[in-house]
């Protein structure tokens, strides 16, 4: 699917932003205190996620705190500097990375609802079953022979809902979000080396972490795509979808469609303008696609030819003679 984001092996991927606050522009200080916190914190801590809500009142529920990685290249004498270009760009590891003042609501809002302001509804129920006992697909399945099926289960929902304030009848999107899992030695040793470091500028990362776009992408976003974009599109109602451009790179090559009301999917990505104190999300306009060329680009290749696929298997029936 997705080429590494470096072949550099003189490259770890670190903290990007920790707690809200960008890694590289703080005081070392500032790195120890965080690390103690991190170290301590277990889904409970009084430190506030500036992307949920600007004004501290909503916490940090991410364990360790971590908003985003960065690639960093080796300075020698175990310090650090971003990698350039976009191997340094920033990777939201936390959905909530994505709320920043509200930017995702009222971009997506206007494009596809032509509202700047829209209502944000999450958690709305969306795939049902049936439990043992309920009344007629008990009869049926009695009539059968079959085993009772009864009694509707949740089993499913779309996280989050725009909608129009005014629009009668209701006009409405739904958005999928989608941080990359990473995978590699888990961060409490980052946090115990950057409490520990004794010397100056940004410590080299402990030791070999990625961003897992394999996990993130189609073992996790295609198949809620899969799921719920098909009946989305019988009720005439678009996805959008909230990545960062380190992950939409890792997509395979996917043919795009002119007009919003030709595609299924539209797909909004997150750049980070960090001219400032603080990291800044962007978004673009957004790009346009069939489901179907949305899960080539999750799946992140074309089918091989029969005949190479054949190759394969008698070269490895021969290695096992």
């Amino acid at each position: 699917m997705a080429r590494k984001a470096t072949r550099n092996t003189a490259a770890r991927f670190g903290i990007g932003e920790w707690y809200g606050y960008s890694f590289q522009s703080m005081p070392k200080r500032k790195q120890q205190e965080l690390a103690k916190t991190a170290l301590r914190h277990n889904r409970q801590t009084e430190m506030p996620c500036p992307f949920k809500s600007p004004d501290g009142s909503e916490k940090c529920t991410k364990k360790g705190g971590v908003c985003s990685l960065r690639l960093y290249e080796s300075a020698g004498h175990g310090t650090a500097i971003p990698a350039k270009g976009v191997e340094g760009d920033l990777r939201a590891v936390c959905p909530h990375r994505f709320r920043q003042n509200n930017i995702i609501y009222r971009t997506i809002g206007q494009h596809l609802l032509g509202v700047p302001e829209p209502l944000v509804v999450s958690e709305i129920r969306f795939l049902q079953r049936f439990r043992a006992d309920d009344g007629a697909v008990k009869q049926a399945s009695e009539k059968h022979g079959e085993r009772e099926i009864s009694g509707k289960e949740d089993v499913g929902n779309i996280d989050n809902v725009l909608v129009h304030p005014t629009a009668s009848p209701m006009r409405w999107c739904a958005l999928e979000i989608q941080a990359v899992y990473f995978s590699g030695t888990g961060m409490s040793s980052l946090f115990r080396s950057i409490r520990d470091y004794k010397g100056e500028g940004i410590p080299f990362p402990d030791a070999v972490r990625r961003p897992d776009y394999r996990s993130s992408g189609p073992k996790r976003l295609m198949p809620q795509l899969q799921i719920k974009v098909p009946t989305l599109r019988r009720w005439g109602k678009k996805m959008a979808v909230v990545v960062d451009a380190g992950f939409y790179r890792n997509l395979g090559q996917m043919n795009t469609v002119d007009e919003i009301s030709n595609c299924d999917i539209a797909w909004f990505i997150a750049r980070y303008d960090e001219s400032g104190e603080t990291a800044v999300l962007t978004l673009g306009e957004p790009e346009k696609q069939t489901l179907e060329r949305a899960v080539e680009g999750l799946t992140g290749g074309l089918p091989v030819t029969l005949e190479d696929f054949e190759s394969k298997i008698r070269e490895k029936l021969n290695k096992g003679k």
